[in-house]
């Protein structure tokens, strides 16, 4: 079997229980799958992550592959990695578990459910938004993904509402039995004038081997305010490649925080479309590697419309014999005037060996603009080190509080209460109590 004919064998174990649009589309997809094939380093924007050793592996689909968890196995891997928060949607290797899940504290006429039911129930909700913000006809995960939806989140913020608490997505892949692939997809709609925070984490026990392909689709409506987390907390032996696209109306902000610190390979395609005057977008990023971990993120924030701002600031601590990319991208369209963008990438190495290559870029074709961008890489400062063991402070203790303090900039800016001090402990974890040592979910 070639590379694809594992995928094309997985797809018709699918059921047919989908609308019929969705059931053309996902075979639209896996016709665009086949022609695309995967991503090679001859493509400029794979150039720096080899998924090659990916493409070997005979995946299969969880429910073909891997025996069911014990309920308490599960709920305790759950309590590991879930948040204090009302909201909570469980996914078990890409389906949803209800008896894991909690839905209190939901606004009225706010949805919080899984995508296969609400494709089942109400499909004309869906079908306006589904594959819209993200096309597959150029990227080949975005079509694997799909060809193969069938569950995942759906997340729909009625006009005039504002969402207090958190909605936290949980994605757990229990890394069992034969390798195994999910294919989830959130969809998040935010009506005009209104707020919401949602977080999506993707969490991973033991060392097995697994496949997570996402893609998360987001609209923002006009003069509305969204916050999306993203936290990869895969396990070791783990490939994550992820997409995730918001589409802006008027006035909409739009507020990114992706965290990376799991998996062995991780790819991240996070962009943004500011489509309509005077719109906000915020993208902040941190990626952790070390021992043999690729971390790539590429981003892109597309300038189309007048009088838009857009702040994006990444950071990645690499250690070992890690390697990590970053390329960002920001478009300022002819008719964006007055358009105004910084882009900063900062970068700590903490071995000889481990390597990031960067690249932020900016496109403009107006003229009125105000634009930025930047990267740096460097190592720990000595002087910082020999400043704080002066004052009676360990050489160990030093290195880390300086690389803790380094990473905790970002965590620092975050909102969410919840996953702030949560990663806030798994930074100080990492860095101070025992940086030798996995951190464990």
């Amino acid at each position: 079997m070639n590379e694809i004919d594992f995928h094309l064998a997985n797809f018709r174990q699918l059921n047919g229980k989908l609308p019929a649009w969705m059931q053309q589309m996902r075979a639209a997809a896996l016709a665009r799958f086949g022609e695309l094939g995967f991503p090679t380093t001859q493509q400029e924007d794979w150039k720096y992550t080899n998924v090659a050793p990916l493409t070997k592996i005979p995946f299969r689909l969880p429910s073909a592959a891997s025996p069911p968890e014990r309920p308490a196995v599960l709920r305790e891997q759950v309590e590991r990695a879930g948040l204090a928060v009302g909201t909570q949607l469980v996914f078990v290797d890409g389906s949803y578990v209800a008896e894991l899940s909690s839905l209190a504290n939901l606004a009225e006429g706010v949805r919080a459910e899984s995508l296969a039911a609400a494709l089942q129930k109400d499909a004309d909700r869906v079908q306006p938004y589904l594959g819209r913000c993200v096309g597959y006809e150029d990227e080949s995960f975005a079509a694997l993904n799909t060809a193969f939806v069938q569950d995942g989140a759906f997340v729909c913020v009625p006009r005039r509402t504002a969402v207090a608490d958190p909605i936290h997505l949980l994605f757990l892949s229990t890394a069992a039995g034969a390798p195994i692939i999910a294919h989830p997809r959130i969809l998040i709609v935010v009506d005009d004038s209104s707020q919401a925070t949602v977080i999506e984490s993707h969490v991973g026990f033991g060392d097995g081997t697994y496949c997570t392909n996402a893609v998360t689709e987001i609209f923002v409506g006009a003069d509305s305010h969204l916050a999306h987390y993203k936290i990869q907390r895969e396990g070791a032996g783990a490939f994550h490649l992820a997409t995730v696209r918001a589409q802006q109306a008027a006035d909409s902000h739009f507020r990114s925080h992706a965290v990376s610190m799991g998996s062995l390979l991780a790819r991240n395609d996070i962009g943004a479309v500011l489509d309509g005057e005077g719109g906000e977008c915020t993208l902040h990023g941190l990626y952790l590697a070390r021992g043999r971990q690729h971390v790539d993120h590429h981003t892109c924030i597309d300038h189309r419309q007048p009088r838009c701002s857009s702040r994006e600031v990444y950071k990645g601590v690499l250690d070992g014999h890690s390697t990590g990319v970053f390329n960002g991208k920001v478009y300022v369209r002819p008719d964006a005037q007055k358009s105004d963008a910084s882009q900063v990438n900062k970068n700590l190495l903490l071995s000889p060996d481990a390597v990031i290559d960067t690249k932020p870029q900016l496109e403009i074709f107006a003229d009125d603009v105000k634009c930025s961008h930047g990267a740096t890489i460097g190592r720990l400062d000595e002087k910082s080190v020999f400043y704080l063991r002066s004052r009676g402070i360990g050489a160990s203790d030093a290195r880390n509080m300086l690389i803790y303090a380094f990473a905790n900039e970002l965590i620092g800016r975050m909102e969410a209460e919840p996953v702030r001090v949560q990663l806030d402990r798994l930074l100080w974890s990492r860095f101070h109590d025992n940086p030798n040592a996995e951190v464990s979910p």
